[in-house]
């Protein structure tokens, strides 16, 4: 029974798409069930494959999901935490890992000393001598300093544990081939089992955020985030040239696979799509 639920499920993983839309193809299957006298019985059947197929899947996703998380955070907690503070204590003298790091520093300093001589104007604070903004000074500048060789500390865990948890990720995958394609499966019917007119709502709301005129930003802040994640220099140039050809190519992906996939599964959607498009 269940061998014929796995061979059930994997053909539906693996289906082709013919010149025949699937939604053409499901309504003939449709008929022909209707017509079946053992229809009940094959009902009862396509039940408990798709039971089988979703808790198979809910698991396959938590275990994919939760097993690299788990393991990031107990590496960084239990290995990782005392192993490099210990090594960067013992150089103390390193205080930045890239020269953004140094240039957020100073213009942070410099933001305090403008905020308090500009407090100091306006009588927010009593005038202060020399020596006592020095002192002030020089506490900021320190705790600046502690702040931003703790990130540089964070950095260096982020990329040994985020390195261990996409091992693990990718060990999960390779070990459980049967249920990644059960996965694949489950995804496909979930996704082309949609309204035409959720299909068309989904990608225009994709493709907006990802790919559309306002999404520069969005991107901008995201690589910004991701490279202090992993203690890498801010180069503007980068960012902008990621920002001018990657979203390009992922648009380029949606309507290869509008053209390709969706427009023989589903040509209504795309009819849809093109309407709500417009």
């Amino acid at each position: 029974m269940k061998y014929w639920n796995l061979k059930k499920i994997n053909q539906s993983a693996f289906e082709k798409t013919g010149i025949v839309p699937r939604s053409m193809s499901k309504l003939f299957n449709r008929f022909k069930q209707e017509l079946n006298p053992n229809a009940e019985v094959e009902a009862l059947e396509e039940f408990k494959v798709a039971k089988y197929q979703t808790s198979t899947s809910i698991k396959y996703i938590i275990v994919l999901l939760i097993t690299p998380i788990l393991i990031n955070q107990l590496s960084k907690i239990s290995v990782l935490d005392p192993l490099v503070n210990h090594l960067w204590n013992k150089n103390s003298n390193y205080i930045f890992l890239n020269p953004s790091q140094e240039e957020r520093a100073f213009a942070d300093l410099q933001r305090f000393e403008e905020k308090l001589h500009f407090e100091i104007l306006i009588g927010k604070l009593d005038a202060l001598s020399a020596e006592n903004v020095n002192n002030k000074m020089s506490n900021k500048a320190l705790a600046i300093a502690l702040e931003y060789s703790q990130e540089s500390v964070n950095a260096i865990k982020n990329i040994i544990a985020d390195f261990i948890s996409i091992i693990i990720f990718v060990s999960i995958i390779i070990t459980n081939k049967r249920q990644f394609s059960i996965l694949k499966s489950f995804i496909n019917e979930l996704i082309y089992g949609l309204s035409d007119t959720a299909k068309a709502f989904l990608i225009i709301l994709f493709t907006d955020i990802f790919v559309g005129f306002h999404s520069p930003h969005g991107w901008e802040i995201v690589i910004e985030a991701i490279l202090r994640h992993f203690g890498l220099p801010e180069s503007r140039d980068f960012i902008f040239i990621f920002i001018s050809t990657f979203p390009v190519i992922l648009d380029t992906i949606f309507k290869y696979w509008i053209f390709r996939y969706l427009n023989k599964i589903s040509p209504s959607a795309v009819a849809t799509y093109h309407n709500m498009n417009e």
